[in-house]
């Protein structure tokens, strides 16, 4: 019998994610059907899509409330799914705050789930550790630190790398990158990366335009926008309106990998801007709410991965408050105006990339662990 596998996303990564390991397990059972949350990389590798991912991309704790009747119709419409299908066993990436409670339904059916992406329990929502032990087979992270941390809380928790080490290369040249987009010669290029989610975008495009204005004031560099193929282009119209940034839609690595410096939101972009060695300026704003809440429960003294592995402050971080014109501009001129600056920070971006290198497709080993763990199930 063909195997029937769950496997859900809900945010942008998690989805790509999610669809490279669909492959890789394709490749070990070539008759497996694929169904669950999905997001267009997953929907364009064979994944049926009982949920659509993209209804379930909220950040912050504030945020989502006024979400959460929508969140719980997929919730209910996933497990329903699950119940019907009876599927040999589920990944489920990322996302905790909707991966967990459905970790809980999939455990009451007896199916078999392995997790993909670690949940950051190690910052804050520690509990989160004692639920996974309780309902996943599988842990895969991403993070060399993060094994010992879950195994020490009772999680089989496995590293299989990062997946961004070992592909962080742009597909252009930087010639052949900035003459298809048009980017002036001879002038210094900051790349914007406002988020991949809209409601993260909207929330930062208003200080990155004040930004913008006060860095064409005194450098004049190229800026160039990052934004993710087939996001609306009037999303932006607060970047476009300055009259100095050119948006790059679907070409993020490159964006990241040809700029002098990256303006970047914290998360998956700032890291892949570091796998590239390309100097970055942090930010991150979310809702005076959600911030209020969550402040007191974050147990870290960084926000971004990269300062957190490394340990020390390698790039300037401005969260909420923090985040305005006058200190990104600030951050921004002091990295392009000091060439030893960013070549030393280039430095540190390198030991950091050799830190994430696990020396294998993680997809491929994330795979391997679960057809190894299913086929003990048959022995």
């Amino acid at each position: 019998m063909p195997k029937t596998v769950l496997i859900s996303a809900g945010e942008p990564s998690g989805d790509r994610y999610a669809a490279r390991l669909t492959r890789q397990l394709r490749l070990v059972w070539p008759g497996a059907v694929f169904f669950g949350s999905a997001g267009a990389e997953m929907r364009a590798a064979g994944v049926e899509a009982v949920v659509r991912s993209e209804s379930l991309s909220v950040v912050g704790l504030a945020e989502v409330v006024t979400h959460l009747p929508r969140i719980h119709r997929e919730y209910r419409r996933l497990v329903a799914a699950a119940a019907h299908r009876k599927p040999d066993f589920a990944v489920l990436a990322d996302s905790p705050g909707f991966h967990l409670h459905i970790a809980k339904q999939l455990k009451k059916l007896q199916i078999p789930v392995f997790y993909l992406i670690a949940p950051q329990a190690w910052a804050w929502r520690s509990w989160r550790a004692k639920t996974l032990a309780a309902t996943v087979r599988q842990l895969h992270c991403i993070f060399p630190f993060e094994e010992a941390w879950y195994r020490e809380r009772g999680v089989d928790a496995r590293y299989i790398g990062h997946p961004l080490a070992g592909e962080a290369r742009p597909l252009f040249s930087r010639q052949e990158f900035m003459e298809k987009n048009r980017v002036p010669a001879g002038r210094p290029v900051v790349t914007l990366a406002p988020g991949s989610r809209e409601g993260e975008i909207a929330r930062h495009l208003p200080v990155l335009a004040e930004t913008v204005k006060r860095l064409a004031e005194s450098l004049a560099p190229a800026v160039l926008c990052a934004a993710p193929q087939g996001a609306s282009r009037s999303l932006y119209q607060p970047l476009e309106a300055t009259g100095h940034v050119r948006l790059i839609f679907g070409e993020t690595r490159d964006a990241l990998a040809h700029a002098d410096v990256v303006l970047g939101a914290s998360g998956t972009v700032t890291t892949e801007a570091a796998l590239l060695q390309t100097p970055v300026v942090a930010f991150y704003r979310v809702s005076p709410l959600t911030y209020a809440i969550g402040k007191p429960l974050v147990r870290i003294p960084f926000f971004t991965m990269v300062n957190l592995i490394a340990g020390r402050a390698v790039i300037e971080e401005y969260i909420q408050d923090r985040m305005t014109p006058e200190n990104l501009a600030a951050a921004v001129r002091a990295l392009l105006c000091d060439p030893e600056k960013r070549a030393r920070m280039k430095a540190e971006l390198g030991e950091i990339k050799a830190i994430l290198a696990a020396g294998h497709d993680p997809f491929e080993e994330s795979a391997r662990l679960i057809c190894a763990s299913i086929q003990e199930d048959r022995s």
